[in-house]
């Protein structure tokens, strides 16, 4: 059975990642995470719960800048590095400690892989690396301006990856995830918040006149793309999207959930956000090429699983 080493394993893909990997029985799989106060630590438990009576899986509380934590990990054949301080808005307020998280944990972990001689190593990087850029669908060749602190801790964190890669033989690939919703979701993010709010009758908040658009990915796409990563030794280094190649505006987006929850939307309008981008759009002509990557899930599907969990988790999520 493969060993592998998922950071930020209690988060909200890392959960989803975990149960796919143990319902294939054919991985040993770790997990640290320090439940970052970021949100709950409620849901983070809840997320592993259901692992931890499972043989084939460990779980570390820890610090990825911890490299005693990392011990704990024994030795790894794969590290799948999604731990990271969340979140664009809060980068704004707090550069120092994304940059301490973000870029120290990222080498602090390659430095364990190159110790433990630890050869593939995936990297979950994000598509706020491409800043504002209005020639989408976006592909991995384009010029990058990422415009706020959380975004340019990604694009150094593929740049450490090249670094590692090029001196120390280590394959890495770096997945620049689009938009993420789905069962699990951090309750910060705009599919969760507008749910929650939506169903209490509460104000949601609109930055904007609703214009911006993303391209949202559903979970069990993401993880599909990630699980593609795990056995892929075309190229020692590679960036490479995960997306959904569709592009939804913040209105439909509302429209769907609405429909969903049988209510309309209470809109607070606010301004525009200082580090938001307008829109993502993202190219997978190349995930397609190398990993066979082709995202299944259309929104309101995914926007219904995610209901479905939200509904089941109420007295957690409170």
């Amino acid at each position: 059975m493969k060993h592998i080493l998922i950071t930020g394993g209690a988060g909200f893909i890392g959960s989803n990642l975990i149960q796919f990997l143990l319902k294939t029985n054919n991985y040993q799989v770790t997990a640290i995470d320090n439940f970052d106060s970021f949100y709950s630590r409620e849901q983070k438990e809840a997320n592993i719960f259901p692992f931890l009576s499972n043989s084939n899986f460990k779980f570390i509380e820890g610090d990825i800048r911890n490299s005693a934590d990392l011990a704990k990990a024994g030795a790894p054949e794969v590290i799948i590095h999604l731990a990271a301080k969340a979140g664009v808005r809060p980068s704004i307020n707090n550069p120092i400690l994304y940059q301490d998280v973000n870029v120290g944990g990222t080498q602090n972990l390659l430095e364990f892989a190159r110790e433990c001689n630890i050869k593939q190593f995936i990297f979950a990087s994000s598509s706020s690396v491409y800043g504002v850029n209005k020639n989408v669908p976006w592909n991995e060749e384009e010029k990058l301006l990422p415009i706020s602190p959380y975004a340019s801790t990604k694009l150094s964190g593929e740049m450490l990856g090249h670094v590692y890669s090029h001196l120390y033989g280590i394959r890495f690939l770096a997945l620049r995830f689009f938009t993420v919703y789905g069962p699990g979701q951090r309750p910060d993010l705009a599919v969760h918040k507008f749910f929650k709010s939506i169903l209490k009758g509460e104000p949601i908040p609109v930055y904007g006149d609703g214009s911006t658009s993303r391209d949202y990915t559903f979970v069990d796409d993401i993880v599909k793309g990630v699980t593609a990563a795990i056995d892929y030794t075309g190229s020692d280094f590679e960036i490479i999207n995960i997306g959904n190649h569709h592009t939804t505006t913040l209105k439909q987006l509302i429209s769907s959930i609405e429909e969903i929850c049988g209510k309309k939307a209470v809109i607070n309008r606010l301004p525009e956000q200082a580090g938001d981008v307008p829109h993502t759009y993202a190219n997978i002509s190349k995930a397609e090429r190398l990993f066979g990557y082709s995202p299944s899930t259309e929104l309101k599907e995914g926007l219904e699983a995610f209901h479905r969990w939200f509904n089941a988790m109420e007295t957690v999520l409170q």
